[in-house]
């Protein structure tokens, strides 16, 4: 086995290391002549630097109860999902070329991947093109909205189906169905957050009159970070998203003025803590509403950052950068829903983790808040990988 460091390092075998697995001819030339890169924004082959090529066999340790036509795929390389989630391995079919997928810990759950190397290359190259907005993306450049959404997820269904016979598989079709909505919101360059939240959007996906504006006498005074004022009075969020409920009985209220003002919290009937357990900034935390699971959604009112308030256990924790991506987030999720109703149901049930992992790409493509570490805990990455919560 050999690299190479000409642009993007390249992974390349001898003929001798593929003679005992791969008899696939186009598949051994690629292997032999241009390699495959060690990492792509979406997966990487770097197992085969460490491991050589191994079977799926040897690789778990032997037969592992597994059918005899899947023993000897190879393992290749895995999918790079987000932080904190399970990597899914890539196996070749030495005889065919054909690319699978499965988890070594339940090898014999293989789903389809791509059939052969050349076209996953070729997919993983595209969805790179979308994300940089260049090659056969490059005219959407600047543009943003719903029909630059539209058009971008129209042209990567269409490469893809080129390479499949129209069946793409569902790895792919989550990546052309999700991985574009984040070009529904441009960077912020007017609105002075992180977002330039077209006019009307919520308006459109949510309903006309279910989405909250403030009027800026229903502003707390503590509240001084102006973008922020100024997106809650003009764009606002909508009153009910899936997890999200507004406040909307009232002017809005200061952590502290929502505690002590209440008995309990928002429906456990546990005792709400007192003023000393809040935290100490808590005069400049605005409460928007209120997410499933007692957790407050505040705004910190000097900086615009959105945070999570948990009454229980008088923590809080990042959530949004701030309330243009808050409300980019509440779209996301809602829209995930109503993209296409069948094919969205097909990713629900047959590969919900590879979907859940490119919503995650997704938000943190426009929110870094949402890129947290593995090690520390955040709301919309575990609400996305809660498959038995069914919020996708």
């Amino acid at each position: 086995m050999s690299t190479t460091d000409a642009g993007v390092p390249a992974i390349t075998l001898t003929e001798a290391e593929l003679d005992r697995y791969v008899t696939h001819a186009p598949t051994r030339g690629l292997l032999t002549g241009p390699g495959l890169p060690a990492r792509t924004d979406l997966l990487t082959f770097s197992p085969l630097r460490t491991h050589g090529l191994r079977t799926l066999g040897d690789a778990t340790d032997g037969p592992f109860r597994l059918a005899e036509e899947l023993r000897g795929r190879l393992v290749i390389g895995e999918l790079l999902n987000p932080a904190g989630m399970e990597r899914e391995s890539i196996l070749l079919d030495g005889r065919t070329g054909e690319l699978t997928t499965a988890y070594l810990l339940e090898p014999g759950e293989t789903r389809p991947f791509a059939p052969s190397l050349d076209t996953l290359l070729r997919f993983a190259a595209v969805t790179e093109e979308l994300a940089g907005l260049r090659g056969r993306f490059a005219s959407l450049a600047g543009h943003y909205g719903p029909r630059t959404v539209t058009e971008a997820s129209r042209r990567l269904l269409a490469l893809f189906a080129e390479g499949t016979d129209g069946r793409v598989p569902a790895y792919w079709k989550a990546a052309a169905l999700i991985r574009p909505l984040a070009l529904v919101a441009g960077p912020g360059t007017a609105s002075g957050l992180t977002l330039d939240v077209p006019a009307r959007l919520l308006d459109q996906e949510f309903g006309h009159g279910r989405v909250t504006r403030h009027e800026e006498v229903d502003l707390p005074a503590t509240l001084t970070h102006e973008p922020t004022r100024r997106f809650l009075r003009e764009t606002g969020l909508p009153e009910a998203a899936v997890v999200f409920h507004a406040d909307t009985d009232g002017p809005l209220r200061t952590l502290t003025e929502f505690t002590t003002g209440e008995p309990c919290d928002d429906r456990s009937g546990r005792p709400a803590p007192s003023a000393d357990a809040l935290p100490a900034h808590s005069d400049h935390l605005i409460r928007l509403g209120h997410l499933v699971e007692d957790n407050s959604l505040v705004v910190d009112g000097r900086t615009g950052a959105v945070l999570t308030y948990s009454a229980p256990d008088a923590t809080l924790h990042a959530l949004n950068t701030d309330v243009s991506t808050l409300a980019f987030t509440l779209w996301l999720l809602h829209h995930e829903r109503t993209i296409d109703e069948h094919l969205s149901r097909e990713l629900t049930t047959d590969a919900y983790d590879q979907l859940a992992a490119a919503m995650i790409q997704t938000l943190a493509s426009v929110d870094p808040t949402a890129a947290a570490p593995a090690t520390e805990w955040h709301y919309w990455t575990e609400l996305f990988q809660d498959e038995a919560g069914g919020v996708l």
